[in-house]
């Protein structure tokens, strides 16, 4: 594995746990999350409009432009629309 690639993951890594750090630090904010999620569920611009909400309704900021968004922000808002459409498959 070259230098670079171990650099890159291991900033990821970090930007991961401190994405997770600021999720941990407000009661309710994973809730909150899901609740946006679900808000613009089917909207073509789901993602921009949930990192949108959630930067104004928490304490979690998420970049509007994808292209200024961390490793971290994409996994999480990736992850976020995964888990609202397993629970809309189960109804």
């Amino acid at each position: 594995m070259s230098s670079s690639s171990e650099i890159d993951k291991a900033r990821a890594l970090s930007e991961l746990r401190q994405f997770l750090k600021k999720l941990l630090l407000e009661p309710g904010t994973l809730e909150k999350t899901l609740e946006i999620a679900q808000r613009h569920y089917g909207d073509h611009k789901m993602l921009d409009k949930v990192a949108e909400d959630i930067s104004s309704e928490t304490l979690v900021k998420i970049s509007e432009d994808p292209k200024e968004r961390t490793l971290a922000d994409t996994l999480f808002l990736d992850l976020l629309k995964e888990v609202v459409e397993e629970s809309k498959a189960l109804y």
